[in-house]
């Protein structure tokens, strides 16, 4: 099962930060989920709201602002602590960043129209010309804008980002033609799973930082989990990985939920960081 860091690594360092990615990507993450806006000169930046109030000591939407005056932010505001000051960056510094990563998860959020159709044509050419097609998929609750993206170039990947039961996430996925359902992870059913990939889907599930939660997703046979603690989440699985192979053959088959926990945690990580990756409960 791949995992994700959520904005970068949300739990662990400033969200859609080159930090956030720079420190996951050291303990060997190569899979991110990140969000999408649209800069006042037409750039792709990495922030989550339409705004910089949230995340930076200033006020306004993200439209008012170029993608250096972004990057010249301060975006350590209610998010996790940072020692420097870190900005808004672009995609293109992201993707400038890294020359291995293994695959992105480009997540547009809701925005109007027009500037959802300017990001569109940026987002395509970013693809065609650092040939992305294998290593990015395109994702949104925004079915207008997927519809978009797929009109422009039938070979990007897409994926719906969906949190209801109601429209049917995999009916509503399959008309519009995704390769990937990412879905709230308490929508989740072994049923579901089976449904997306006798569909072709790739189900990868948000926002998950429980060890015990993420173990039931991997049970029902999900793709993917994007995680807030991907370096935390990482280790219990590699120590898991390692405990199992150190196990005699027969040993192996049919251990629970609760003896998968201990074999990653026994490993460097204490039982309450793997139970629980959330701080404070």
């Amino acid at each position: 099962m791949i995992v994700y860091g959520h904005r970068g690594a949300k739990g662990e360092a400033p969200e859609n930060t080159l930090p956030g990615f720079i420190h996951a990507y050291r303990h060997g993450i190569r899979h991110f989920e990140l969000d999408l806006v649209l800069s006042k000169d037409g750039k792709p930046v990495l922030v989550h709201d339409l705004s910089v109030d949230r995340t930076t000591g200033q006020k306004g939407i993200i439209s008012k602002y170029t993608a250096a005056e972004l990057a010249a932010m301060d975006a350590r505001r209610n998010t996790s602590s940072w020692p420097r000051p870190t900005g808004i960056p672009s995609l293109d510094d992201l993707l400038d960043q890294f020359d291995d990563l293994e695959h992105l998860q480009l997540e547009v959020k809701k925005d109007n129209r027009h500037r959802l159709n300017i990001l569109c044509n940026r987002l395509t050419e970013v693809i065609q010309h650092r040939n992305l097609y294998q290593t990015a998929a395109i994702t949104s609750s925004d079915t207008w804008f997927l519809k978009e993206i797929r009109r422009r170039n039938k070979n990007i990947r897409i994926g719906l980002v969906t949190e209801r039961k109601f429209p049917r996430p995999i009916s509503m996925a399959s008309r519009l033609g995704c390769e990937y359902l990412c879905i709230n992870w308490k929508l989740c059913s072994k049923e579901l799973v089976e449904q997306a990939h006798r569909r072709g889907m790739h189900v990868s599930t948000w926002t998950v930082n429980r060890i015990h939660d993420m173990l039931q997703l991997e049970e029902m046979g999900v793709d993917s989990i994007i995680t807030d603690y991907p370096t935390s989440t990482r280790m219990f699985f590699d120590n898991r990985a390692r405990a199992l192979l150190s196990l005699p053959a027969r040993e192996r088959q049919g251990l629970d939920t609760e003896t998968e926990m201990k074999l990653g945690s026994d490993m460097n990580m204490g039982s309450d960081e793997s139970a629980h990756l959330t701080p404070g409960g």
